[in-house]
């Protein structure tokens, strides 16, 4: 039974590689947003046309990009969502509730520093992880039933 999972949230370090890297072995596919940051705040005015008011530029990025995300969200078996530490993630928080209201398997990644701000989404998850690798765990119990090493 291959799994979808669609990897939601912080665009600015490797945490999808790394559960991508540990998940090799187990039967999943992965998708996810545009995390190419230019690309994807540009792509409603490099594809449908200048804005002169950022405002304008950002709608138009922001419509194409839910595209994909909820195309990504709704074809998902399992949802993981990282709130990172250096920037608010509104469109993480957005993602978490969108999945939660599908009623998808919801995964949300975060340290200990947000667990008061993010009480409410954590309590729509499923799972609540602090790693990569938890994620991992948490994929590999879901399909083999297995432990990580050393325990059980």
């Amino acid at each position: 039974m291959t799994l979808h999972i669609y990897l939601s949230g912080e665009i600015h370090t490797d945490w999808r590689d790394q559960i991508v890297k540990g998940a090799t072995d187990l039967d999943v596919a992965f998708t996810g947003p545009v995390t190419d940051h230019a690309a994807s705040d540009d792509c409603g005015v490099a594809i449908l046309g200048q804005e002169p008011d950022k405002f304008w530029h950002d709608h138009k990025g922001a419509k194409l990009n839910a595209i994909r995300t909820r195309h990504g969200i709704e074809t998902a078996d399992i949802v993981v969502v990282r709130f990172g530490d250096q920037y608010k993630q509104w469109n993480a928080a957005f993602d978490a509730g969108y999945a939660a209201a599908l009623g998808k398997s919801l995964i949300v990644m975060h340290g200990p520093d947000h667990q008061h701000a993010l009480k409410e989404v954590d309590a729509a998850a499923l799972a609540v992880v602090q790693t990569p690798q938890q994620v991992v765990d948490v994929l590999a119990y879901v399909l083999n039933g297995s432990l990580p090493a050393g325990q059980g």
